[in-house]
């Protein structure tokens, strides 16, 4: 296991000293807090993610209603709603694919703002559909949006807050994006499905109107020359009465050592390589969860399982759940520190995907399967099976995995990892990799939504649940032997261990 960061010290740097000397780099932390403008600006930002929370799981809802449409342009057989539910992630791995682009040539606020135009056209696409294609393309464009936000806003985060509260702001996206979903939950018990596309238009549109008016990142200005701006937007966010001079010349400090881009010859250099590498990895271990799948695939799961609730409900009571887990996890993320949590995480979701695996092939069937995504024509556990009682507490047991499956993921592997690939990546390759990361992440979860239902079908439902739980337990080992624990640490002093550490997370 690699030393932890702190005191790793080289010729050039002091890195993480035990304790800092008091700076008005300190103050500006206070300052923040007690003005109250970085966390307007991070809450603007976040929209973004509260919109790609909703179109994540608009399909939740939909499918069912949709397979029993008396429109025969709109009915969905089982191939056609496996493509409904999985195409979303298409558009995000080539949303995270233009964001290598677009986060480094527009800036991290202005890709953000970008990401409106495709959200707005795929939910207008939506409510307005009068044929399978408009839905795809639809699906995709809202997954495009949600893929460039995703790289762009945790970037975006992570450079305008200070490093005492940047845990607690950094759990921000992945928890607007839970509240989204669970928005679509909620919604989805009153409103038809065409009105729940129109009501995804709301959050982007207040998006667009409170980011027109805040700051861009001053390390991106920085980046680009822009000095004096640059001081301006920081001090703007710190707050006017904060001395921001000390803070300012550190970041100014970290990017004249740096050229515009990397190089080919220079990505080889481990100081970008590794925290490249170590980010890459968390974003596919974090798909190969499960967690795109069974939140894409909700509902339908509930409906193959023997449940004492309605599946609709079912689903309502997880995503109050994620919100809560992942509260909680903003506010222990800076105190309990990054690796704690995700330990923890890794665990919850490991026993409670075994526990549905073994539910699922064990426990009993339902009494009356519907006829949602076709899975109750797949085999989902053994033959000898029994039938479920109405009232057996027994079938509450999907329902109370499924919490601890999404309570572990909300308050660990789900906002972390996103707030760690925005902390470890260096500067100058951040905007590149960070796309890197989300093209990596979507393409995985496109497959194995793509794939699931093949799996169930030929298998059953256990097997995934069981693939699922073998991965946490390779996320407990990734966990102990590469992740850095960067609680408390600056961009600025995190970027400088990578490059005079002597020692190699990856060995």
């Amino acid at each position: 296991m690699q030393e932890p960061l702190l005191g790793a010290d080289g010729q050039d740097y002091d890195t993480f000293p035990e304790k800092p000397p008091p700076s008005p780099g300190e103050r500006a932390r206070g300052g923040a807090l007690q003005n109250k403008r970085v966390f307007l600006a991070t809450f603007a930002a976040v929209l973004g993610n509260f919109s790609f929370g909703y179109a994540l799981v608009y399909t939740s809802p939909v499918i069912p209603a949709l397979e029993h449409s008396l429109d025969p342009d709109l009915h969905l057989t089982k191939s056609q709603a496996s493509w409904f539910g999985s195409v979303f992630t298409l558009g995000a791995a080539a949303g995270g694919l233009s964001a290598m682009v677009l986060n480094d040539l527009l800036g991290r606020k202005l890709s953000i703002m970008f990401s409106a135009v495709p959200s707005a056209a795929g939910y207008a696409l939506m409510a307005g559909a009068h044929g399978l294609w408009m839905l795809l393309l639809g699906r995709m464009l809202t997954g495009f949006a949600g893929g460039l936000t995703a790289a762009c806003i945790p970037v975006y985060v992570s450079e305008i807050a200070p490093p005492g509260v940047r845990g607690a702001l950094g759990a921000t996206p992945q928890l607007m994006a839970v509240f989204g979903s669970l928005s679509l939950y909620a919604l989805g018990l009153l409103l038809p499905w065409r009105w729940l596309a129109v009501a995804g238009e709301a959050p982007v549109l207040t998006m667009i109107l409170l980011l027109s008016i805040m700051p861009n990142s001053p390390r991106f200005l920085l980046s680009r020359g822009k000095d004096e701006e640059a001081l301006q937007a920081l001090a703007w966010l710190r707050g006017t009465n904060t001395d921001v001079q000390w803070e300012f010349e550190q970041i100014q400090d970290n990017i004249r050592r740096q050229s515009s881009r990397v190089s080919w010859a220079e990505a080889r250099d481990p100081h970008i390589y590794r925290p490249v590498i170590i980010a890459l990895l968390m974003r596919l271990l974090q798909q190969l969860t499960g967690i795109t799948p069974i939140l894409v695939y909700l509902q339908p799961i509930f409906d193959s399982t023997a449940v004492l609730l309605p599946p609709q409900d079912d689903a309502a009571i997880v995503g109050a759940v994620r919100l809560l887990s992942v509260l909680i996890a903003a506010l222990t993320m800076d105190l309990a520190g990054r690796k704690v949590l995700l330990f923890i995480s890794a665990a919850v979701m490991f026993a409670a995907n075994l526990t549905l695996g073994l539910y699922v092939h064990f426990g009993p069937r339902p009494l009356t399967p519907n006829s949602t995504m076709g899975l109750e024509n797949m085999p989902l556990g053994g033959p000898e099976q029994p039938l479920a009682t109405p009232a057996s507490y027994l079938t509450l047991v999907p329902l109370l995995a499924t919490m601890l499956f999404i309570m572990g993921y909300a308050m660990g592997w789900g906002p972390i990892t996103w707030l760690l690939m925005s902390e470890i990546l260096p500067l100058r390759a951040r905007g590149m990799a960070s796309g890197l990361c989300v093209l990596v992440s979507w393409l995985t979860a496109f497959v194995l939504t793509k794939s699931f239902l093949l799996v169930v079908g030929a298998f059953g439902l256990q097997v995934p649940f069981f693939f699922f739980a073998a991965i946490c337990l390779v996320n407990l080992v990734f966990t102990g032997c590469c992740v850095p624990e960067t609680k408390g640490r600056s961009l600025e002093q995190i970027e400088s261990f990578f490059r005079a550490g002597r020692r190699s997370f990856l060995r």
